[in-house]
């Protein structure tokens, strides 16, 4: 199982117009795409010297090779289409984790 984490730093000027648009478009285009079973949203509990919020959003994907395919036929897509929409006001990166074991605890 692959995570394809995208950290996405917002301008607070935007903040709010970003957080329902990655809700309601662009999370439900991405999990679209047939590539992921699950996408979780996260905010970062920490406070950027370069202002903002900062959030997180982890797409779990069943192999790299579906990754891959997502790269090429869909990534480009739906990445102009928020450049286009928020252009400069939202600075991400991306990474690409591979799960190797889980763990949980049931709290009573």
């Amino acid at each position: 199982m692959i995570i394809y984490n995208v950290t996405s730093n917002i301008d607070e000027s935007i903040h709010d117009e970003w957080l329902t648009w990655m809700k309601q478009e662009h999370i439900p285009q991405v999990l679209g795409t047939g590539k992921f079973e699950k996408a979780t949203l996260v905010r970062v509990l920490v406070e950027e010297d370069m202002g903002g919020v900062t959030y997180s959003v982890q797409y779990k994907t069943p192999s790299r090779e579906v990754l891959e395919a997502y790269y090429k036929e869909d990534a480009p897509k739906l990445r102009g289409e928020a450049l286009r929409k928020f252009a400069d006001k939202v600075l991400a990166f991306r990474t690409e984790l591979e799960i190797i074991d889980e763990y949980s605890i049931t709290f009573n």
